[in-house]
């Protein structure tokens, strides 16, 4: 299942003009960068989602404080089978930034994963 279902109550997250740094080798020293779709967060408008692989089954996301982050660039979109296109971007998070990991799953018994693979 796509995380993008998982995250029904985020919305799509419009890209904002940021001002490109005048140094991008200072901005790699200062800042890493993450790349995916980003979204606005369901319920905290201070903070964004960052889905990693959007329609892939085996998905995570990040999650940053907004004010943590310096750049954004604009990425290609990726489209699915149906045609259904997704906006890609690169954020740049300063260093040493609180951010959060998250991979959903879905909750089975390991035993019956043993059986079934025998």
């Amino acid at each position: 299942m796509p995380i993008t279902t998982l995250l029904k109550g985020a919305e799509k997250l419009e890209i904002e003009a940021y001002k490109k740094p005048r140094d991008l080798k200072q901005l790699g020293r200062t800042h890493v960068p993450f790349s995916g779709a980003p979204q606005k967060h369901p319920y905290d408008s201070e903070k964004i989602i960052l889905v990693i692989d959007p329609y892939s089954s085996n998905t995570f996301y990040y999650e940053f404080r907004a004010e943590d982050i310096s750049y954004v660039e604009e990425l290609p979109n990726i489209v699915n089978l149906e045609g259904k296109a997704i906006t890609m971007a690169r954020i740049w998070v300063k260093k040493m930034s609180i951010g959060l990991r998250s991979t959903p799953f879905i909750v089975q018994d390991t035993i019956i994963l043993q059986k079934a693979s025998s």
